[in-house]
């Protein structure tokens, strides 16, 4: 431990948002990591969701290893081996038409090529997002992103329309409860329809909204929505930054879905815990695209190291069938989920797919009323007790726990999860008992 170095942190880093800075983190491997007191935490987050095959896999360690001795970075006019190999290999991955692939750092940089290329190939700009989505922090994406953090970074990049999110638990519209029929879309399809000003270019969406609070749409919604987006000549856009690559349980959602999009954004379940994002489409886009002139010039497009720990996400998820068990982790998972939800009021809802679920924390049943206390209380608990868990913490979304381990995650692990779980949930009850307000 040192406090010196503490300090520090507290004196020369900037605060965007992570909290108070108690301790230091020094190491991470499988399920597990270290803080500067030795103290080994249990990760159900992977990371910032992005380690998907565990912190610091022998395979993503072997590709960095490798891409150092050959090549960190390059020219961006310069496309590396390892670039075109990734290309091919996604290439064996996606739904077809989508066939061909671009290569930059974060989903927030995924979003914005695929809007930018929407809009180039519409000729339009109109787009619309759902209530409750994340797609980045950057200019386009940011402005199509009604989870939080809208507020005070000034005018957003114009023509974004929000439509109500498929949310029956807490319906945006106060039409359903448990059951949605979808007129949250054809609402919001009648209001944009209302606005629009000719424009239209894409429609973006999460295909389980995460940061909206785990929300899964019912059978049917994307269909209609492709169809909706065809009726307007608009694209669709499918932001797969959580849902690729296994962790739901399938290659990815569109194939789950039987939706295939007109562009797909992946990016943390790519990379394997490194920087790594990719906005894919058809050959008849990038043509259209390429013939305007489409250009996504940044500074590390196409780095060949990068590209290498994506090969090593691929094949690793197919040489130890972690799909199926992520398929498998995550019943596992549910099952231990239910159990708590049979014990505790506090526990309103359990959404989710695969290793990605939802835990929604409420006051009673019955109002639905979001118990945002109990969400930091608990939270904070599970860290004393040796588990890191996210909490989406707002008045109008709710405090919904993610949970969303890496896809080699074992029994054992999810077993002592839920165990700090429980245990957290009964001394933060106890304690609201004892202290009312």
């Amino acid at each position: 431990m040192d406090e010196e170095l503490r300090e520090a942190a507290r004196d020369h880093l900037i605060r965007y948002g992570q909290g108070d800075i108690d301790k230091l983190y020094v190491s991470s491997t499988g399920t597990t990591v270290t803080d500067d007191e030795g103290r080994e935490i249990l990760d159900f987050t992977s990371g910032q969701m992005c380690a998907t095959l565990g912190h610091s896999h022998p395979a993503i360690v072997k590709a960095i290893q490798m891409g150092a001795g050959n090549a960190i970075h390059l020219f961006s006019g310069m496309i590396p081996e390892a670039v075109a190999r990734l290309g091919q290999k996604l290439a064996e991955w996606l739904p077809k038409p989508l066939t061909r692939s671009l290569f930059v750092n974060t989903g927030s940089e995924s979003n914005e090529a695929a809007l930018r290329m929407a809009k180039m190939v519409t000729g339009g700009y109109e787009v619309i997002a759902l209530g409750g989505s994340w797609h980045g922090v950057t200019g386009q994406a940011a402005s199509a992103s009604f989870a939080s953090e809208r507020r005070g970074y000034g005018p957003k990049v114009p023509g974004v329309s929000v439509i109500p999110e498929p949310y029956s638990y807490r319906c945006p519209i106060g039409h359903c409860r448990d059951n949605c029929d979808m007129s949250c879309m054809k609402v919001g399809m009648k209001m944009f329809d209302m606005a629009s000003e000719g424009a239209p270019a894409a429609i973006i969406a999460e295909p389980i909204l995460s940061a909206g609070g785990v929300l899964v749409p019912p059978e049917g919604y994307f269909k209609k929505l492709k169809s909706e987006a065809e009726k307007r000549g608009m694209m669709l856009i499918f932001d797969e930054a959580q849902t690729a690559f296994g962790r739901i349980g399938h290659k990815f959602a569109a194939t789950q879905l039987g939706v295939t999009p007109d562009i797909m954004s992946v990016s943390k379940t790519l990379g394997g815990g490194l920087p790594l994002a990719a906005m894919i489409t058809s050959d008849k886009i990038e043509e259209a695209a390429h013939e305007k002139g489409y250009a996504y010039y940044t500074s590390h497009v196409s780095d060949p190291l990068p590209a290498l720990a994506g090969l090593a996400v691929l094949e690793t998820v197919e040489e130890e069938n972690l799909i199926e068990r992520a398929r498998e982790m995550g019943g596992y998972l549910r099952e231990a989920l239910e159990t708590l939800l049979q014990k505790y009021e506090a526990i309103g809802e359990i959404r989710g797919q695969g290793l990605l679920m939802g835990i929604d924390l409420v006051k009673d049943r019955e109002s639905r009323e979001p118990h945002l206390e109990l969400g930091l209380m608990t939270t904070k608990r599970c860290m004393e007790l040796g588990l890191s868990m996210n909490i989406k913490h707002r008045p109008e979304r709710g405090a919904v726990w993610r949970i969303a381990p890496p896809l080699t995650v074992s029994k054992a692990e999810l077993d002592k999860g839920v165990e700090i779980l429980d245990q957290a949930l009964r001394e933060s009850l106890d304690e609201l008992a004892r202290n009312p307000g």
